[in-house]
């Protein structure tokens, strides 16, 4: 006779519920349902907020011990499902199913009001919410309200100050998983995100959304106080930003507020002394990614940026553009206070030192201030005797490296800076400067005693003694 106990049992209930897809056990607290009561069970404590599993590691408390199990593999670095087409493991069976949707393109939750489709219904779910506007996972701490749990979790680590995700490599810890993994990129030099354009890479999908803009053309976001268009929202902001004069993002340690939070961040490192980003070569570490960028082509020789007029090489785009203003003979940076004006920024700013007397360098050994800090490393030197820069074709040697820059064009002939008028050439750019004058009549040398003028200082200094005799 058939015997139909097993067909009456839980356990064959629940196979059934697994081939229906049917979860007739339903959240009465959320739009939540489930094939098994236990699942019910363990949603019910997160809506409540009861925690009876805690980890005896971090302390952390879970709704459930399945939760336990899965949170505990953080910590062991555990990912014992495999995907048998990359090679990737994950640390639950639920991921390892999502991520096989990625070689096989199966996404098979559709949105009945839009396009999109999902590879789980959990995803789905959340995307719903979209259109209906629901957000029925609620802090307890404030009133913000969210679509999805994850979304929950992430904020309320906000209020708890937790950062459960930490870099084995350094002291830095993350609130979410995917920010440790971005983090792990500045130790790996990895640049996952290439453009298949000009085959740059970058760190952060969103980077590359950006970029691939630069060769689409597409600039949508439009400043409607001057009509300037962006190709990202982000970018906008800051630009209105200059505008209006904002500056949000406030130091803690001096006066200093910045246009973007990133500035502030790298700001920061000149209080803290932080060089996240070390050479693998030679251990120096930098403040800057850019930093590191710029200091590897040291180590390679790269010199990808090259001058169109002279061809010469330059390893920082910066250097290239300093460059071409010699031979434009642009200078942008204008002094508000007279009418010098410089090729470069910081030039600026050490000039407008002279008119304020700022002299915010001292020497440590006899009190003397300085403009900058190049004067000062320069007069150190007078304490040291030290002249660290030798020609090693002769037995000369210099206290700055351009003046053995200069010294080397002796031995190799090299005269880079030439005349745009008659074709001279000279070895140092001032040389070329004061010989420019003999065609411009430039004279701005004046006597204070009569009205006569010199294209250079040395013939005003010859002048002036003919009046003290």
């Amino acid at each position: 006779m058939f015997d139909d106990s097993f067909t009456k049992s839980p356990e064959f209930t629940r196979e059934m519920d697994l081939h229906t897809d049917e979860k007739p056990q339903k959240c009465t607290l959320g739009e939540n349902s489930f094939d098994q009561s236990s699942h019910l069970t363990s949603d019910t404590r997160i809506h409540a907020g009861e925690r009876y599993y805690t980890c005896t590691v971090c302390e952390k408390s879970l709704a459930s011990s399945s939760s336990l199990a899965n949170h505990m593999m953080i910590h062991t670095g555990d990912k014992p499902y495999k995907c048998l087409v990359c090679d990737k493991s994950f640390a639950q069976s639920s991921t390892l199913t999502s991520h096989m949707g990625i070689h096989n393109g199966e996404r098979p939750h559709k949105c009945t009001m839009c396009d999109k489709s999902y590879l789980k219904s959990s995803h789905l779910t959340s995307h719903m919410r979209t259109h209906t506007g629901e957000k029925p996972f609620k802090c307890t701490m404030c009133d913000k309200e969210y679509a999805d749990s994850s979304a929950l979790t992430r904020h309320t680590r906000r209020h708890t100050g937790e950062m459960p995700y930490k870099c084995s490599m350094c002291d830095k810890s993350f609130i979410q998983s995917s920010h440790l993994t971005t983090h792990m990129r500045c130790h790996t030099g990895e640049k996952p995100y290439m453009c298949s354009f000009c085959a740059k890479s970058f760190v952060h999908s969103s980077a590359l959304t950006v970029h691939m803009k630069l060769h689409t053309g597409d600039r949508p976001h439009v400043c409607s106080l001057c009509d300037k268009p962006f190709t990202n929202y982000s970018s906008l902001a800051r630009h209105v930003r200059r505008h209006i004069g904002e500056r949000p993002y406030k130091c803690t340690e001096c006066d200093k507020s910045f246009i973007e939070p990133w500035h502030l961040t790298i700001h920061m490192r000149l209080h803290t002394g932080e060089k996240p980003y070390k050479c693998s070569i030679c251990n120096k570490s930098f403040s800057r990614s850019s930093g590191l960028t710029v200091h590897m082509r040291v180590h390679t020789g790269e010199k990808c940026f090259m001058c169109t007029i002279c061809y010469k090489s330059f390893s920082h785009r910066f250097h290239l553009t300093k460059h071409m203003r010699m031979h434009t003979g642009e200078r942008p940076f204008k002094c508000t206070l007279c009418d010098e004006s410089f090729r470069i920024e910081p030039r600026l700013t050490r000039h407008m030192r002279i008119h304020t007397g700022e002299r915010p360098y001292k020497c440590s050994s006899c009190n003397e201030s300085f403009i900058d800090y190049s004067e000062l490393t320069r007069h150190t030197l007078i304490h040291t005797g030290e002249r660290p820069y030798k020609c090693t074709l002769c037995e000369k040697s210099y206290k700055k490296s351009a003046h053995l820059t200069e010294h080397m064009r002796i031995h190799t002939g090299e005269r880079p800076y030439t005349c745009t008028v008659c074709d001279k050439s000279f070895r140092c750019s001032s040389g070329l400067t004061v010989h420019m004058r003999v065609h411009t009549g430039e004279k701005p040398y004046k006597c204070s005693v009569c009205d006569k003028s010199f294209s250079v200082k040395s013939g005003l200094n010859r002048h002036t003694r003919t009046h003290i005799g």
